[in-house]
């Protein structure tokens, strides 16, 4: 048999507190709980041993004289439970019976919103397929006048206790109750209509007002919005992942709405106002005379209300200079003529002009 002193790693002469630090270390790391391996477990009998033997003058001083100390031998501890009372603070309680309630599941639900419900915000009405409370036993999982009953096996711990003898003594385990599966009454006439599950699958209707401002990817909380809990138990949540629709005439860059309008070559020439159906009512569009393809013009507060602050994002519309191809004889000779009335401007090379909607695209970007 192994040296109780170098199986605690502790000399001869060591303090009854210096052989208590040593197992408190030793126990710590090698307790099953904590190192399931088959060669701790074996370590942690050596070490519970030895400090069993140790722990007590009497046996310490019957081992130091040359006595077995061997296995059996007046203990101050009962078993592991005992030891880690002590060391642990508290060790193996014993465990009531756990409740048949218990909280619902969380659910995650993807909705689809149009541009324009977000403007300003909008309220849905939701269906969801979900579990509710049961309305004929309303949760006690019970047929109509009948409750549960104390399981008479474990008498209500919900615990099945058994005894096993070890080197160490006897030793108490604790395991949950086969026959209530631990919650220490079982349902002899469970309801007919949820099976004994209290809940059933039914589909819901759920008002959900979605914010101003929340874009594709936000997720909204509705806190007790979930399924029902088993037994009644309390509502898990509910989330709604948004999506925003694509427009076909706006697009969105953060708060703002943008758009293209096509202006004819004499509207940009000489300037004109021209009012366009926006996403919450008609938007009045001054085209200045001189406008040229790609220029931007900013509508303050014509985008979408923020998501978070005040105030609405803007409505930034990029022009497109249209111009004309089939013209008839006597345009020609009108545009011939204002040609001839100008200054003329021999052709020349400049910088690489890019396709109007790549420049549109770019200055939109670097808004």
């Amino acid at each position: 048999m192994a040296d109780h002193y170098e199986v605690l790693g502790v000399d001869r002469q060591a303090s009854a507190d210096d052989i208590k630090k040593a197992y408190r270390r030793l126990a710590r790391e090698l307790h099953p709980d904590v190192n399931p391996s088959a060669e701790a477990a074996e370590r942690f009998k050596l070490v519970t041993h030895a400090y069993d033997v140790l722990s007590d003058p009497q046996q310490r001083q019957q081992y130091d004289l040359g006595g077995s100390g061997g296995f059996g031998g007046a203990s101050g501890f009962g078993g592991f439970g005992d030891i880690f009372e002590t060391f642990f603070g508290g060790g193996q309680q014993q465990r009531g019976p756990r409740s048949r309630r218990e909280r619902g599941q969380d659910a995650l639900l993807r909705v689809e919103v149009d541009l324009d419900e977000i403007v300003f915000g909008t309220t849905r009405t939701i269906e969801v397929d979900t579990a509710i409370l049961c309305s004929t036993c309303e949760g006690s999982c019970c047929s109509p006048g009948t409750s549960p009953q104390t399981c008479d096996i474990c008498r209500g711990s919900g615990q099945i206790q058994r005894t096993v003898r070890s080197l160490l003594g006897n030793v108490m385990t604790s395991s949950p109750c086969g026959s209530c599966r631990g919650y220490g009454t079982v349902i002899p006439s469970p309801c007919p209509t949820c099976a004994g599950q209290g809940r059933v699958r039914a589909r819901r209707a759920i008002p959900v007002d979605i914010p101003a401002g929340v874009d594709t990817g936000v997720r909204i909380q509705l806190p007790s919005q979930g399924e029902v809990g088993p037994a009644g138990g309390p509502n898990g949540d509910l989330y709604l992942e948004i999506k925003v629709k694509t427009h076909d005439t706006f697009s969105r860059n953060g708060d703002d709405l943008l758009a293209t309008v096509e202006v004819q070559m004499t509207d940009a020439i000489l300037g004109t106002t021209v009012v366009l159906p926006g996403l919450d009512g008609d938007v009045p569009v001054e085209i200045k005379p001189g406008t040229q393809s790609a220029e931007i013009i900013t509508i303050k507060e014509r985008g979408i209300t923020r998501l978070r602050g005040s105030g609405r994002g803007d409505l930034k519309i990029g022009v497109q200079v249209v111009t004309p191809v089939r013209l008839n004889s006597k345009e020609t000779e009108l545009i011939r003529q204002f040609a001839s009335s100008r200054r003329p401007v021999p052709p020349q090379f400049s910088t690489f002009q890019q396709g109007i909607f790549a420049k549109l695209r770019d200055r939109f970007l670097n808004l």
